[in-house]
């Protein structure tokens, strides 16, 4: 079955860094986009950054800023989240998630995606 499973998350202070994993399987992960989203308490699910199987076409949200990258290892169907200079508005859970086909032009539409992880907490204090 459909496997996509996150790893990486945790704890840090405002500065800090994390690296995201995304395991996956089940699934023809090179067919796929892959992505990133994250879900904040009381917020709406919005798109982190996206990568095609080639890793050349990549899009992040606005918020991103230079902070995070995104890569994928597709012999290792993993995927990956580097994130740098944290701060407090980054606290929510991570959420990995493949989308069928080459990827979307946005991260905009989250129900578009086919498949989605449990997720992994992080949290930046300040």
């Amino acid at each position: 079955q459909v496997q996509l499973v996150e790893s990486g998350g945790g704890s840090v202070q405002a500065g800090g860094s994390l690296r995201l994993s995304c395991a996956a399987s089940g699934f023809p992960y090179n067919s796929y986009c892959m992505g990133w989203f994250r879900q904040a308490p009381g917020k709406e699910r919005e798109g982190v950054a996206r990568v095609w199987t080639s890793g050349l076409t990549i899009y992040y949200g606005a918020f991103v800023k230079g902070r995070f990258t995104i890569s994928r290892d597709n012999a290792k169907s993993t995927l990956y989240l580097q994130m740098t200079s944290l701060n407090p508005e980054d606290t929510a859970i991570y959420y990995c998630a493949a989308f069928r086909g080459y990827c979307p032009g946005t991260l905009n539409d989250a129900k578009t995606w086919d498949y989605w992880g449990q997720g992994t907490q992080v949290s930046v204090s300040s």
